[in-house]
């Protein structure tokens, strides 16, 4: 998620990412920033390893636990031994669940946070030098609807989740048909059946629930850990989450033909027992789920995007009367997801909170605009980062992700996104940023950076973006005019393709050196730059339209404070902190109700109510997490607050001039350039397309970083060029709007 070309692009955002890296947990470095290797010992690496291969462990005996979930090995050998075991007087029916598939994704989250800990620390220690081999695996196999462009590792994975789908329903069809129970008198053996299958199709669709919530965990320590992002992965939760509604609606439709048309008991969908599962809740999470559903479809994602924002909070209520449905031992298999996603959404809360302090405005004459914003010098993030902003006086709930276009080297103490005016709140914010005003309250979210810039290694990059998906590679262009400047790194050559509709979009190139901080010296970077005009051959009405470029400043409130990250310096360890202290809260208190006020109503011989058993655990869930997270967030708040009075009383001075406006009919040899200036390597195409085929092929270097963000028919475009047998030199990379 970068730059918002439309208001209602949010959600559709992602990478065309692989889904899950598994070689970063087994030893195999496919990616890395530069490091040398011999800035790692010996022991280092020995250590790196055997967390790699504990995590590898733990995640195989999580996945195999699920495979042997539905069989019958499990269900009449397997579970009365763990029951008898697990199943103890602190936890009850929780016990076995808990252990088997609440704890080991924790711990691997937990755990995590420690291990990415010190990987960026020895990340940050030498990321300025070297350049370690790449090894790709993310060539295009298809770039299709209604998948999008999709690589041999996401194939493979997507088919092994579907194979352990159908072997799921597979097995337990094979172990209900073997012992079938007739719930009505007369009930003929095809209609038990049909109920078992019905049944059965929603126990399937809690498998998919399992992983539902991980992508949509913007701080998540699970994700980076096999080289993803929220942002790269947020398709795989599209895709979970309309297998999972199929599942659920099958499921509920099966049932409702089974009481309505075969036993007469209709009555049933309304029925909330007090000793088994409540059926009404069942029925209400399943309304909800069809209007989430009907809403998340991509016509009406970019059509009706406020129908779709709103509407997809309605997830709320579907969770809470979901969990009542399929009671406590179900929620522990979903539970992980769940408790994950809350400390993230929190943590989110309590960072959205503060006010951000905006610098400046840089308004382009296409109606793109440059926000900067005070920062946390403590802050660092990698190129192609996203900031979610929320501006109150627009809009009260909507959140916006848009490209940090800086880079947090060459500017310590400034951060800068990137918005394009397409969408009825894009322009309402330019219209105020245009008004007399000299403050513009905003808060903020992030910045939630990739796992790594191992585009970085390549020998060669190639850019091609279409319109406003010229923005992540802003950030990369900026990355890489800092690490030139670093001893022993190999500077990558650069070429830029950018495909424009109209000349005045041409200001967007202005955007790619800062307009605060140090003299830069880009002498080193190897750029080239092709800009193509695709609608007009008329080149005056751009240098009209650039003396139209505004820097409009802005009066610092005391209210608002540099951008910093919800954590701190060391959020990595903060949030293995919060994770592990949160869950462990979790267990000892629901250790202590279940003990001391359920089981001694059960050991009496009395009904506790099934539902406020799960009632009992999502409180519990809750309350751990709020208390966990705002005790570690409030201590590391207080270490960084006078840091952040200092930012605060610090003036803003005016630029003296956009430093890029190198696109004028006079030519201007800026003084940070000592060999050539930027419009030396910058040529424009007027009435004409980029050959996409031609530009790719001539790229004989061995190693070619093929990245693209842009329209979805340019991305494919380029996807099937290097999915091609010809351009095995050729590394492909999607980032993207709307996958």
């Amino acid at each position: 998620m970068y730059i918002i070309k439309s208001d209602k692009t949010f959600w559709n955002t992602n990478y065309s990412y692989p889904l899950f890296c598994l070689s970063n947990l087994i030893g195999i470095q496919i990616s890395g920033q530069g490091v040398p290797t011999s800035k790692f010992t010996a022991e280092n690496m020995k250590f790196r390893a055997l967390w790699q291969i504990i995590f590898f462990l733990v995640f195989v005996g999580y996945m195999f636990i699920w495979v042997m979930l539905p069989t019958k090995t499990y269900k009449t050998s397997w579970t009365p031994k763990l029951n008898e075991k697990l199943n103890s007087t602190y936890f009850r029916e929780q016990g076995t669940n808990l252990l088997l598939f609440s704890f080991p994704i924790m711990f691997i989250a937990a755990l995590g946070c420690v291990y990415l800990h010190f990987q960026k620390k020895s990340s940050n220690s030498g990321s300025s030098k070297g350049k370690s081999h790449c090894v790709s695996i993310k060539r295009p196999a298809m770039a299709r609807a209604p998948l999008g462009i999709v690589n041999g590792v996401e194939l493979t994975f997507a088919a092994m989740f579907i194979a352990l789908m159908i072997w799921s329903l597979a097995n337990y069809l094979y172990v209900s048909f073997g012992a079938l129970h007739m719930h009505t008198p007369g009930e003929k053996v095809w209609q038990a059946k049909f109920r078992s299958v019905s049944l059965r199709l929603g126990y399937i669709g809690n498998t998919c629930w399992a992983f539902l919530f991980f992508p949509v965990t913007r701080a998540s320590s699970i994700l980076p850990l096999v080289g993803l992002t929220s942002e790269s992965s947020i398709k795989y939760h599209i895709w979970l989450g309309h297998l999972s509604n199929v599942l659920f609606a099958a499921h509920s439709i099966g049932f409702i033909i089974y009481w309505w048309a075969m036993t007469d008991q209709m009555y049933l969908m309304l029925q909330w027992s007090s000793t088994y599962l409540s059926n009404v809740a069942g029925v209400i999470a399943f309304v909800v789920s069809l209007v989430l559903w009907a809403t998340s479809f991509d016509r009406i994602r970019r059509k009706f995007f406020e129908v779709f924002f709103y509407a997809h909070h309605l997830y709320i209520i579907y969770v809470f009367f979901y969990i009542l449905h399929v009671g406590v031992a179900y929620f522990c298999m979903i539970l992980p997801g769940i408790f994950l996603f809350l400390i993230d959404r929190y943590l989110r809360f309590l960072q959205s909170r503060r006010k951000a302090r905006l610098f400046s405005a840089r308004l382009l004459p296409n109606g793109s605009m440059e926000l900067t914003f005070s920062k946390n010098p403590g802050l660092s993030y990698n190129p192609t980062s996203v900031l979610f902003v929320h501006v109150p006086s627009i809009c009260k709930l909507q959140w916006h992700p848009f490209t940090v276009i800086s880079n947090s080297n060459l500017e310590a103490d400034k951060l800068s996104i990137a918005i394009k005016t397409e969408g009825s709140w894009t322009q309402k914010l330019y219209k105020q940023l245009s008004s007399s005003l000299d403050h513009l309250q905003f808060s903020t979210e992030g910045p939630y950076e990739p796992s790594s810039s191992h585009f970085l290694s390549r020998d060669s990059l190639v850019m091609i973006c279409g319109g406003s998906g010229i923005t992540p590679f802003i950030s990369i262009i900026r990355e890489i005019i800092f690490r030139s400047t670093q001893p022993e790194f190999n500077v990558p050559k650069i070429l830029l393709v950018t495909a424009f509709k109209n000349p005045a979009d041409l200001s967007m190139l202005d955007l790619l050196l800062p307009i605060y901080g140090n003299p830069i010296d880009i002498s080193k970077v190897q750029l080239q730059i092709e800009a193509y005009i695709t609608r007009e051959n008329d080149q005056k009405s751009f240098e009209n339209a650039h003396k139209l470029i505004q820097i409009k400043l802005f009066k610092p409130n005391p209210s608002d404070s540099p951008i910093s990250s919800a954590l701190g310096k060391n959020s990595w360890l903060l949030l293995g902190a919060i994770i592990s202290s949160s869950f462990i809260m979790f267990l000892i208190f629901l250790g202590i109700v279940t003990r001391y006020h359920i089981y001694p109503v059960e050991r009496r011989g009395q009904n506790y109510h099934y539902s406020f058993k799960i009632l009992w655990d999502m409180f519990l869930v809750m309350a751990c997490v709020f208390i966990g997270t705002s005790v570690i967030f409030l201590l590391q708040k207080r270490e960084t607050s006078e840091e952040e009075r200092q930012i605060q009383n610090v003036e803003m001075t005016s630029p003296t001039s956009s430093p890029a406006s190198w696109l004028c009919a006079t030519e201007r040899e800026l003084e940070s350039l000592p060999h050539q200036s930027l419009v030396q390597c910058t040529k424009v195409h007027y009435g004409t397309r980029p050959d996409l085929k031609r530009i790719l092929f001539d790229r004989k270097e061995p190693d070619v970083g093929v990245l693209v963000c842009g329209p979805k028919s340019m991305r494919h475009e380029v996807a099937k060029i290097c999915a091609s047998a010809l351009a095995k030199n050729l590394h492909f990379e999607s980032i993207s709007f709307n996958w």
